[in-house]
């Protein structure tokens, strides 16, 4: 893939419409299975504290992924980097926050907020946990490795609802959100330093 799939003129708006209108798949899932996606999202300094704390590791994780060199993972770098680094260099950190955060909020609301507790009343936690995150990665799926590490990141956003014991939407919102921010960031620096060594696509 030699060039982007967003057009960078228009990426932030069109990526930030795409997402905010998961919020509204998820009102209307909710409606349909009686869930409130917003009834365990309460906001409290613990959970600010715990979903700071929890980004941590996904983004050693991040960075661990820029350092290995195999085939599959090189792949998925290089897919990054050619479809959304001509689109977000060209944009303020301040504008990646913002598009960070409505990812990280309509996702969760999808996923942790509608499908897993729907899945939780049919199935149980433990089917519900492996069976939301499925879906998760597979609507990730641009490569089979991506898939499989965007499942595994979706069940430690998972876990993390439960953190200190009470259901708390707000912590995978702040991780899901504050991961996404560090990773535009990081690509956008990248392409932008590959710019000036006239290495960029």
């Amino acid at each position: 893939m030699n060039k982007s799939s967003f057009h960078p003129d228009d990426f932030f708006k069109k990526a930030c419409a795409f997402e905010a209108s998961l919020i509204l798949v998820a009102a209307l899932l909710g409606w349909i299975a009686n869930i409130n996606p917003f009834a365990d999202l309460n906001f409290s300094e613990s959970a600010i504290a715990c979903g700071v704390i929890g980004t941590i590791p996904l983004f050693l994780m991040f960075l661990l992924l820029e350092q290995i060199q195999a085939e599959p993972v090189i792949k998925i770098k290089n897919m990054l980097f050619q479809t959304l680094g001509p689109s977000l260099h060209r944009y303020h950190w301040t504008d990646l926050f913002i598009l960070a955060a409505i990812a990280g909020l309509s996702e969760e609301l999808l996923f942790r907020g509608v499908i897993q507790p729907w899945m939780e009343s049919s199935w149980g936690i433990p089917a519900a946990l492996i069976g939301s995150n499925i879906i998760f990665g597979l609507v990730h799926a641009v490569t089979p490795l991506y898939a499989v590490l965007a499942a595994l990141v979706g069940i430690y956003l998972s876990l993390s609802l439960d953190y200190g014991g009470d259901r708390n939407l707000l912590i995978p919102i702040i991780i899901h959100g504050l991961y996404d921010f560090l990773a535009f960031v990081a690509l956008m620096r990248a392409y932008r330093a590959s710019l000036l060594t006239g290495s960029g696509q």
